[in-house]
């Protein structure tokens, strides 16, 4: 049976190709002619090289990434560092393929790895590490950086065993998307603030607009990977666990889904759901919201770039925080993608220099162009208070609140058969026992967590304790 992988958001979208990638092998240069730390900031704090050293071979590191959609950013802030840098060191960054991970696989079992990596997807941490890709940053790491980074640090995030092998950057928030001009000519004054709420509106937008071939909700319910986008970020605020998995039980209960599904399941029941959903991935989806087609979906801070370049909205639209189930939030939104960046490789050759490289890149100025270039939202406390936002239309609703927080990891298991999220679209979609459903899903869930467990893959201790609400603030107040 097809295995299945489960885990907390990945980073997205890959570019070029390996042939375009050198290893460190050809930065085989002359060391820096300063071995004082660079420090944090535009320029290296360190004292301008000596009139031989200036006349020697650069130190060449290579960093590698899959930020295809940063490709521009990314290279702007290399050159600028090329440029500005007093230790003599020149990097190349190359944009890596859809196949980022076995084409790092491939450089390190050549002696061809980057000096510097991304880390992109909390599974590729745990991997990285197993397989030796990624170097303990802890002693590393300056009291300034202790200090701006330390709320941040999880184990199953950025550390493992209890070392740091990555920092935070930026994170995608999510929210519910809504079509205004719909709502208005629906006269619905506001966003749904509970799952009634969001059934009697969906039906009311398709009241309003189905003469005009609009509907009330939609989703990429084509996607067997991310067409439940819509289950954590509602659930969550709700004060549920993530992915199906209940941390304070240590163990799989997708019973806390069931109002959500259950909720979804009745807006197709209704009409309410755009037709073909079925079919629907997210670009079509978003290309019809642009018509105005859609009254509302549940997606992340990617959109607002989406309707400003790929498909540019002619309809007035703008976000909330999704509802919950009750009206009440108790718990938070996850930060997809969040708590990760760069990391350090153990195969380079120059690492002092690659660690001028990454602590220059972790600077509050550096990591504050992300956002104000709108790469992504920051997700640095010290960086949020100082950042300015992206001039994107729609990005306001986006912006970090007391509701957006990096999560624990969810146990990353393979389990054998249909993955829950196919299981509940098909529910959705089609009806059934969704009880179940649901206890299918537990069961084999459960056994795969226990498997992974007593093979010491994974840990995952009960947390009787834990309060979703307690990490409501940590990112912005």
């Amino acid at each position: 049976m097809a295995r299945k992988w489960l885990g907390i958001a990945l980073t997205g979208i890959l570019a070029s190709s390996l042939a375009a990638c050198g290893g460190n092998n050809e930065g085989n240069a002359s060391p820096s002619a300063s071995s004082a730390p660079s420090g944090t900031g535009a320029a290296s704090s360190s004292p301008a090289a000596s009139p031989a050293a200036s006349q020697a071979e650069p130190v060449k590191l290579n960093f590698w990434t899959p930020d295809r959609g940063a490709t521009d950013h990314i290279k702007a802030e290399i050159a600028r560092y090329n440029e500005t840098n007093k230790d003599n060191i020149q990097v190349e960054v190359n944009i890596m393929a859809e196949n980022y991970d076995q084409q790092l696989d491939i450089a390190f079992a050549s002696n061809q790895a980057p000096d510097i990596v991304r880390v992109n997807g909390l599974p590729s941490l745990s991997v990285f590490v197993k397989k030796g890709y990624l170097a303990p940053l802890d002693d590393l790491l300056t009291p300034d950086m202790k200090e701006r980074f330390g709320s941040l640090l999880r184990e199953g995030v950025n550390q493992i065993g209890g070392k740091t092998y990555t920092l935070p950057n930026y994170g995608t928030t999510q929210r519910l998307i809504y079509n205004v001009e719909l709502f208005e000519k629906a006269g619905i004054k506001e966003p749904p603030k509970t799952l009634q709420e969001m059934i009697d509106v969906a039906k009311k937008l398709t009241a309003a607009g189905k003469a005009d071939g609009a509907y009330g909700i939609a989703g990429n319910l084509k996607s067997t990977g991310s067409g439940l986008r819509f289950a954590d970020p509602i659930g969550m605020l709700s004060g549920m666990g993530s992915s199906g998995y209940d941390y304070k039980k240590g163990a799989f209960d997708f019973a806390q889904l069931k109002p959500i599904i259950e909720a979804y399941r009745q807006m197709k029941l209704d009409g309410s759901f755009i037709p073909g959903v079925e079919q629907l991935d997210i670009d079509p989806l978003r290309a019809q919201f642009a018509e105005g087609k859609i009254g509302m979906y549940v997606s992340t801070a990617s959109e607002p770039l989406v309707y400003k370049n790929q498909f540019p909205a002619k309809i007035k639209w703008a976000s909330a925080l999704p509802p919950t189930i009750d009206g009440q939030q108790r718990g938070i939104v996850p930060v997809g993608n969040a708590g990760i960046f760069i990391g350090l490789s153990p195969k380079s050759e120059h690492k002092e220099e690659a660690w001028k490289f990454i602590e220059w890149m972790y600077s509050d100025e550096v990591l504050k162009s992300y956002q104000e270039d709108g790469v992504g939202l920051s997700v640095v406390p010290s960086v949020i208070a100082k950042a300015g936002k992206p001039e994107i239309n729609g990005i306001d609703g986006f912006m970090p609140t007391k509701f957006d927080a990096i999560i624990p990891p969810v146990p990353i298991i393979a389990i054998e058969g249909m993955g829950y999220q196919e299981a509940l679209i098909k529910y959705i979609l089609v009806g059934g026992d969704l009880d179940a459903v649901i206890k299918d899903l537990n069961a084999r869930y459960n056994a795969a967590l226990d498997k992974a467990k007593a093979s010491g893959e994974v840990k995952a201790e009960p947390m009787p304790d834990f309060d979703l609400s307690q990490l409501q603030g940590t990112l912005a107040k």
